[in-house]
């Protein structure tokens, strides 16, 4: 929305004469003065009320939204930074009153990206916070001292952030660089190393800050809950299995909009309890009032792996933890943790099992697209470009028609058992040939089963053959095709790792006629 705003100049010509540094920084009148004749609007930190003054704003605030700033400054131990950062937070997600209720002690608006106004002079971040009176409302306590040096501290930390942040920027600049070079020189490419159990909790904070914000974006769960075969599926696994989630205390763990929480209430779970650290959870909480589902769902912010819950044990943990080729992002890691540490003795975790399969394609046109084009760009061969576009998989939606094998099953996953240190595995596969043609690259998909004690067991696939889905199908060119008849078996090995730069990326390699490559999913 935009913001009413007036430019005003210097007015040097009423300035007050200053003898010396002392009147310069000791009389607040002057400052005062030159202020009184501006005039700014300041709208309210949550709805679209407009109000000439902060105090005027911290009033409404109080009395119509039940929201005391000074009291909240106060709880949270809010300084003045930290005062400026909860502001543009505000202005920034669009939370109610409410939501601000339920935050813990993890503070969502404690990162240098809110030093940056949302609102562009915004009278709020000129306020004086240190003469605010906690049971006013964020009304000045006229008994303190009035801050001279308001304008100046504000300008600091602007410019403190913006430091930080270049600096940040460039260090994520040169990681990128390292990654980029390591793997165009084929490192990792050998099958010995392998990521530890404990991957994602080495990620530093900017890699998992980054993969949480990106589920901060709405549009990415428009897409998901648009795509009909995931929603519809997990949908009809709660309702047609309702006796399941009868009286039962549930874990949603990556709860996203909350969509999978208010399945599992409506089918008459007893509480359900989401938890997410994107700021999705924030949508989430007011989409939960909306739905009058708050007696039974509560929300929590915060990597399942830091936080507390508020019962000691869950009968079912839920969760939309797959990624492209299920096993990119690394969720399940998560969904894993929270079934060790928080899974009643007989409790259930869905899905419960997933499969990851191959198929062989024949697809001439679209491999001679991706690496014969540099073989000639404009009169120039590039073909050395081949090495670095290789490895990277293709996600997209493979036709039913370039496929000429049938699928083999390369891992079959037990949610309820399977651990962290199983996710990085090898296995060899033969793919029967159900056609002639050549063999341009393969193709992984999963599968997804609800099954444990389902009166309806539900099933969906991500396969070329099915209806697509919004994680399509992996697909691993080669770098020389190879002949194959029907009939005959097309014969290798995979080893699937996290990739020890970024254990949320996926990196496998691929044993197929004598010639082995390592591609990355990312």
């Amino acid at each position: 929305m935009a913001q009413r705003r007036e430019t005003h100049g210097e007015d040097s010509d009423d300035a007050p004469e200053l003898d010396d540094c002392e009147d310069e920084y000791g009389d607040d009148a002057a400052w005062d003065d030159d202020d009184s004749g501006l005039q700014q609007d300041v709208r309210c930190l949550f709805c679209e009320r407009i109000f000439h003054s902060p105090e005027e704003t911290f009033r409404h605030c109080q009395e119509l939204h039940h929201f005391n700033i000074g009291q909240f400054m106060s709880a949270h131990g809010l300084d003045f930074y930290g005062y400026i950062k909860f502001i543009n937070f505000v202005r920034s997600v669009n939370c109610t009153a409410d939501s601000l209720q339920n935050i813990g002690s993890a503070k969502p608006w404690d990162r240098d990206e809110f030093f940056k106004p949302v609102v562009e002079d915004d009278l709020l971040l000129q306020y004086d916070v240190e003469n605010m009176d906690c049971d006013s409302g964020g009304a000045p306590d006229t008994n303190a001292e009035p801050s001279a040096h308001l304008r100046l501290r504000e300008a600091e930390s602007r410019a403190q952030a913006a430091e930080e942040r270049l600096a940040n920027a460039l260090e994520e600049l040169q990681k990128m660089r390292e990654l980029a070079q390591d793997f165009v020189m084929n490192a990792d490419v050998g099958c010995g190393s392998s990521s530890s159990s404990g991957a994602i909790a080495d990620l530093d904070e900017s890699e998992d800050s980054a993969y949480f914000s990106s589920y901060g974006h709405f549009s990415i769960h428009e897409e998901m809950l648009k795509d009909a075969v995931r929603t519809e599926s997990y949908r009809n696994f709660i309702y047609q299995n309702g006796d399941i989630f009868k009286d039962k205390v549930v874990l949603d763990v990556g709860c996203g909009t909350g969509i999978l929480s208010m399945f599992a209430a409506k089918a008459g779970a007893k509480k359900v309890i989401g938890v997410d650290q994107s700021e999705i959870l924030y949508q989430a909480m007011d989409i939960i009032r909306l739905n009058k589902l708050e007696d039974r769902i509560s929300l929590i912010k915060g990597r399942i792996e830091e936080i507390d819950l508020p019962v000691e044990k869950v009968d079912i943990i839920i969760s939309e933890w797959m990624g492209y080729f299920l096993l990119f992002e690394s969720m399940l890691d998560s969904v894993i943790y929270a079934r060790d540490k928080f899974l009643a003795p007989g409790g259930s975790v869905y899905p419960d099992r997933c499969t990851i399969s191959l198929v062989a394609l024949c697809d001439p046109k679209k491999h001679a697209g991706k690496l014969a084009f540099w073989d000639d760009v404009y009169g120039f061969s590039m073909s050395c470009m081949k090495k670095a576009v290789l490895p990277e998989t293709v996600v997209q939606v493979v036709k039913p028609d370039t496929v000429i094998s049938q699928p083999f099953i390369i891992k079959d996953l037990n949610c309820l058992t399977t651990t962290v240190k199983e996710l990085d595995f090898s296995a060899d596969f033969s793919l029967p040939i159900t056609q002639d043609g050549m063999c341009t690259a393969l193709a992984g998909y999963f599968d997804v089963f609800f099954e444990k004690d389902c009166h309806t067991p539900v099933a969906f696939s991500t396969g070329p053959e099915c209806t697509k889905t919004h994680w399509k199908q992996t697909v691993f060119l080669l770098e020389k095709p190879i002949d194959i008849k029907a009939g005959e078996i097309l014969a290798g090995k995979i080893f699937v790792r996290k990739n020890r730069k970024d254990p949320r990326s996926l990196l496998i390699t691929l044993t197929l006629d004598s010639a082995t490559q390592t591609y990355i999913v990312q």
